[in-house]
């Protein structure tokens, strides 16, 4: 199956009014609902420095030829494969969450991103798994619009976009491809939701798995365990993974323990693990380096499998 293929013909420039006003509604619900816990941590946060990357990739010096990876913090990943230049979920904000005006009123960091937005290289794709606030980040997209991107997202989630400030902007849904470039995009059932509030449950969700002439990388997206990735194995193998391990306690029925991520990168075959979905926002009870101490022992005998364990790190094939 095909994905849906907006045109700067048959779509709005600016994201359908519904939507923005029902998000607005939708947090004033929720603060509403939330108020004291809210509050509460936001002022606790409100004197907190955050702190810098540990680490500064150099992208630039990235050849052409070969996989090339970075991890920015949470889902937000810079991959370029062969020249094609590839970033997921962008999050490069303070915060994440609502927009009202020039702010966000949502979770601070504690660590801030490896990469600002001026240092990144050109991007060729953005790739979006679901509508959640610290996946689908609108001030990160909006300073990635008129650069010449194009956009692959889950279905019933471009109307969040102006659509026809990127190159082209591609719904995909469990199963449809699309083609970017030299990249073959395949969406991946995951085990999660997609709803950005409560009302909006007809947003969909994805992993992806991005194909060219020589290289195999899948993105999880958000997920909890699920035997989707390995449908994903096929004669070629998958070079890089790049799977969620964090926000397990207690919500593990909509997030992977980094034990189960393991299993999942074993199940599409993956020669590399890349974790993320941690170190970067406090969304859940574990304890900060838990996850990634937690995946390492999964590896076991194989730790020279796991990469860019730490915030900046970057990582090439061979």
């Amino acid at each position: 199956m095909f994905a849906k293929q907006h045109t700067k013909q048959q779509v709005r420039s600016a994201p359908d009014r519904r939507s923005r006003f029902g998000e607005l509604a939708g947090a004033a619900r929720f603060a509403g609902r939330n108020a004291p816990e809210f509050l509460r941590r936001v002022q606790s946060e409100r004197r907190r420095a955050i702190a810098p990357a540990p680490f500064v990739p150099s992208p630039k010096l990235w050849p052409d030829l070969g996989l090339h990876a970075a991890w920015l913090g949470h889902s937000t990943v810079l991959i370029k494969i062969d020249g094609f230049t590839i970033l997921t979920d962008p999050v490069l904000g303070q915060r994440c969450g609502v927009r009202m005006g020039p702010m966000t009123v949502g979770l601070k960091r504690i660590v801030a991103p490896a990469l600002s937005r001026s240092a990144l290289p050109h991007i060729d794709l953005i790739l979006l798994s679901h509508a959640h606030f610290d996946h689908f980040d609108l001030a990160s997209l909006r300073s990635l619009e008129r650069s010449g991107a194009s956009v692959v997202t889950a279905r019933n989630t471009s109307d969040l976009l102006h659509v026809r400030r990127y190159k082209s902007v591609h719904e995909l849904g469990w199963d449809e491809h699309t083609r970017v470039g030299p990249a073959t995009i395949t969406g991946i059932r995951v085990n999660h939701w997609g709803a950005r509030l409560r009302s909006d449950v007809h947003r969909g969700f994805n992993g992806y798995l991005i194909e060219t002439k020589r290289h195999r990388v899948v993105f999880g997206g958000d997920t909890a365990l699920t035997d989707s990735f390995r449908a994903v194995r096929s004669s070629r193998p998958v070079d890089l993974a790049i799977l969620p391990v964090g926000a397990y306690d207690p919500w593990i029925r909509v997030h992977c323990n980094p034990e189960q991520a393991w299993r999942m990168g074993a199940d599409c075959g993956a020669e590399h693990l890349l974790p993320v979905h941690h170190q970067t926002f406090r969304l859940s009870r574990e304890p900060y380096l838990e996850p990634v101490e937690r995946f390492l022992d999964a590896a076991a005998n194989h730790p020279d499998r796991v990469v860019a364990t730490r915030i900046g790190h970057q990582w090439s094939e061979g």
